[in-house]
């Protein structure tokens, strides 16, 4: 199926947005919020013929599942993007010309964004969010594992739209299939930036195969580093939230680094883990030091494969390390430059820490756990970039918009 009929209908839909005001956008937006709830047993129902194909020890079964709880925080989240200052038509930069021309620099939308994500419905409904507040259509790319789900939440808001006499193709979702996959990768002319969500190895596919420009976000290989002058208290709290608060997403801890001569203080910093069932890699330092202390049956001996593992399941490893230095060069082979943390009561090593770690969001005594673009402020997000270009971090209105130059004048010309 040759797809460029749908990616020349976004396009020109895209177009038709312009014209649409803030407050259409708002409006629109809050009454998908409540077709969400008044629906929801429709996608409640057709989330379940997917959960049913998936197997529930499955790490990426939490991310499928929708509920009539996260369902409403869906809508909420919805309803906060319409509250959130449009980041369209802002003047960023203002200068006069020598010969009196006046130049303004204003934000304006990419266009049409194309996203490829895997299993997480939810974000059919944040991607839709933010791209219409922020002026772009969208074209989405789901996985197989969610696709009745996000069929059904693209149905509601194409009804949404016809409501508002709406052009539907502000937002369409692709097949399933790869073949799409590849149509989208190859979009020249249509699409003028992709973002994809999901596993390492899906980044890697479309940053390794796209045609058009690429903002990698999602992985997210977590570290953090019980420093020396570290506190016990902070640190099992600290390590015991950023693991198991939600393990299936990106800003989950994967890896637990410990200065040497705080090992003896591993069963305290580990012991809550165990309550949720936490396996836990450990080198052999770091072994020694929770053998007799951590269950048997969750205590196993670190391979090198443990450390740059990105676990997305109850699953962590440990490594000793001698020294800030060594902790900043082990994140620096192993991380994603997603979220690192440092617990520690010195000054001088959380300045270090923060000013060395190559990373998108760096935490002294916070779990990596607030990495989210709620918890900043921002609204529902549309990932997290770990890349430098255009945008890093959380992601979402502001990082949704490019800019023009706009050059005005009475008939001046240029030598």
């Amino acid at each position: 199926m040759n797809l460029n009929k749908v990616f020349a209908d976004v396009q020109d839909a895209s177009r038709e947005l312009l014209s649409l005001s803030d407050n259409d956008i708002n409006r629109i937006l809050h009454a998908v919020a409540d077709a969400a709830i008044a629906r929801t047993d429709f996608i409640l129902t057709e989330n379940r013929k997917d959960l049913e194909r998936m197997n529930p020890q499955d790490p990426k079964f939490d991310r499928l599942k929708l509920t009539a709880e996260r369902l409403q925080g869906i809508a909420a989240d919805t309803r906060n993007v319409a509250t959130l200052p449009s980041p369209l038509r802002r003047v960023l930069k203002k200068a006069t010309h020598p010969k009196g021309m006046r130049l303004t620099k204003v934000s304006v939308p990419f266009g049409v964004i194309g996203i490829i994500y895997e299993a997480r419905p939810n974000v059919s409904f944040d991607v839709f969010a933010l791209c219409l507040k922020s002026g772009n259509a969208c074209i989405l790319k789901g996985g197989s594992d969610a696709d009745c789900s996000n069929r059904a939440i693209i149905r509601i808001i194409h009804d949404v739209l016809a409501q508002f006499n709406v052009n539907p193709h502000i937002v369409e979702l692709l097949p399933a299939d790869r073949e799409a996959t590849a149509q989208l990768l190859n979009a020249r002319g249509y699409v003028d930036l992709l973002i994809p969500r999901g596993s390492s190895s899906l980044i890697n596919f479309v940053r390794q195969n796209a045609t058009i420009p690429v903002i990698e976000t999602g992985a997210g290989i977590c570290h953090t580093f019980f420093d020396r002058d570290g506190d016990i208290a902070k640190g099992a709290a600290i390590i015991h939230n950023a693991k198991t608060r939600r393990v299936s997403v990106c800003n989950a801890l994967d890896c637990l680094l410990i200065d040497a001569g705080r090992t003896a203080d591993l069963p305290a910093l580990c012991r809550p883990l165990s309550g949720k069932n936490v396996i836990i890699y450990a080198d052999p330092c770091a072994y020694n030091a929770l053998r007799g202390h951590y269950p048997d049956t969750l205590l196993q001996e670190a391979t090198d494969k443990d450390f740059g593992t990105e676990f997305l399941d109850y699953k962590m490893s440990v490594k000793t390390v001698q020294s800030v230095d060594e902790a900043i060069r082990h994140i620096q082979t192993y991380g994603s430059k997603h979220s690192e943390c440092i617990v520690t009561e010195n000054p001088a090593h959380a300045d270090r820490f923060c000013r060395e770690v190559d990373a998108a969001c760096v935490y002294v005594n916070v779990p990596t756990s607030f990495t989210d673009g709620a918890q900043f402020g921002l609204g529902a997000e549309i990932g997290i970039s770990t890349q430098k270009l255009h945008a890093r971090g959380p992601m979402a209105l502001e990082e949704l918009t490019t800019y023009k130059w706009i050059i005005e004048g009475e008939g001046q010309v240029r030598e």
